[in-house]
């Protein structure tokens, strides 16, 4: 489809009324866009609506991200239908043909990512805005014609985009995530490779080695550029930045170096505007130290493969896990990183499945949840005042079985931790 995109002249279905499905019916009203019908499984309407015939008759079904099509009500309706499906991201390309943009997308590290690189633009006096799976929807961004937008985008939305074109796309990694979403592990990487499939040659694909021949194979056009870590070790001792400079940023930090010198940003400008940078609450985050004990709240990690930078990060952990297991995903626990544990709590349903994952690697605690797993430790630590100590919340897990979500999770651990430092520390 050309970029030059009438909007009122096609019928739209929104389907699902999340944030982002609530985003889409604000923008449409915005632009008069009155030829659209709205639809969400969980809501009882009080007209009869026909949902299987709007399905059959618009011209595009605007899919929330949360949406399965595996596991949708009407499933089979929307798998027929498959080719009008879009998401919130394909209305923004198509309504903003010279949208300036970089897209990142990975299994971790990508909000730290955006983050990043949405203070060094801010620092270099670029009109940035910031939105997407972090937090403002797309379409309540307001975009003017010097925008340069950094849109953070799950595998969930990438799954379904067919016009996204960023000029910058930044795939960081992939683990084992969400597979009971996609079904497949072939098909979760499938979608994360989408924000190459409709850039241009003038456009840049920043991607690791371990993807680089399924890209030549896809014949993606954008310029394939993969970050140097040996590049970025060079400037990184410059950094006067120890959030940034931990060994849980360098992959991070990697490709940030790598966008900058496409971007024409100096090296000492680099250096001088991230000093300034601080982390995201939940990713990593240090909240509090209290005499030898050091508290993280790594919330965000809900696999292993995320946990694992915190626990290559630090020594004698206290180390809280637990919650809903990903699907498909093993804790390869080396000696590298055991040495540093020195007890893990497993907190939340799903109590034997991380059992079984720790093995007899560590000594576990099974304390079901938050305030236990803490009581435990204040009493395992009480007599080591002379040993640096590392009390992380890093689940390993999602946090739908005892928390709303994983900001929740985080910020109960840090209340709790700060009433009971307070008592016994």
């Amino acid at each position: 489809m050309s970029y030059k995109f009438n909007l009122t002249k096609y019928s739209f279905l929104v389907y699902g009324l999340g944030e982002t499905g609530k985003s889409v019916i604000r923008f449409f009203k915005r632009k008069r866009q009155k030829n659209f019908h709205i639809w969400d499984d969980n809501i009882i309407y009080k007209k009869k609506i026909n949902i299987k015939d709007i399905i059959k008759k618009v011209d595009f079904i605007v899919l929330s991200p949360g949406i399965s099509l595996r596991k949708s009500k009407f499933k089979k309706e929307l798998i027929q239908f498959k080719d009008k499906i879009i998401t919130d991201i394909d209305l923004l390309y198509l309504t903003n043909k010279k949208l300036k943009s970089i897209v990142v997308t990975g299994s971790n590290g990508k909000s730290t990512t955006c983050k990043i690189i949405h203070h060094l633009l801010n620092k270099m006096n670029y009109n940035v805005k910031l939105g997407g799976n972090i937090g403002t929807p797309v379409l309540d961004l307001k975009i003017k014609k010097n925008t340069f937008l950094i849109i953070e985008a799950s595998s969930f939305q990438l799954s379904y985009s067919k016009y996204i074109r960023p000029n910058f796309a930044i795939l960081l990694n992939i683990t084992n995530d969400h597979l009971d979403w996609h079904g497949t592990k072939q098909n979760y990487i499938m979608s994360k490779m989408r924000i190459f499939s409709n850039q241009k040659r003038s456009d840049f694909a920043f991607i690791n080695n371990n993807f680089k021949e399924l890209f030549k194979k896809k014949k993606y056009l954008s310029k394939f550029i993969q970050p140097k870590m040996s590049d970025y070790f060079l400037i990184k001792n410059k950094l006067n930045n120890k959030y940034l400079t931990s060994h849980v940023n360098n992959e991070n930090m990697n490709f940030v170096y790598s966008l900058s010198k496409i971007l024409k940003i100096k090296k000492n400008l680099f250096i001088k505007s991230l000093s300034s940078f601080s982390g995201l609450d939940h990713r990593y985050e240090i909240f509090l130290k209290r005499k030898n004990v050091t508290f993280i709240n790594d919330s965000k990690a809900t696999n292993f493969e995320a946990s694992k930078y915190a626990l290559m990060n630090n020594k004698n952990i206290y180390w809280i896990l637990g919650g809903l297991a990903k699907d498909k995903d093993k804790f390869n626990l080396s000696k590298d990183l055991t040495k540093n544990i020195s007890c893990a709590y497993i907190i939340g349903k799903n109590t034997n499945y991380f059992k079984d994952q720790l093995g007899k690697k560590v000594k576990i605690f099974v304390t079901k949840n938050l305030k236990q797993s803490i009581m435990k430790i204040m009493l395992h630590i009480k007599n080591l005042k002379d040993k640096e100590i590392t009390i992380l919340l890093s689940p390993s897990a999602a946090s739908f079985d005892q928390f709303k979500n994983f900001e929740n999770r985080g910020n109960e651990f840090k209340r709790l931790s700060k009433t009971y430092a307070k008592k016994f520390i």
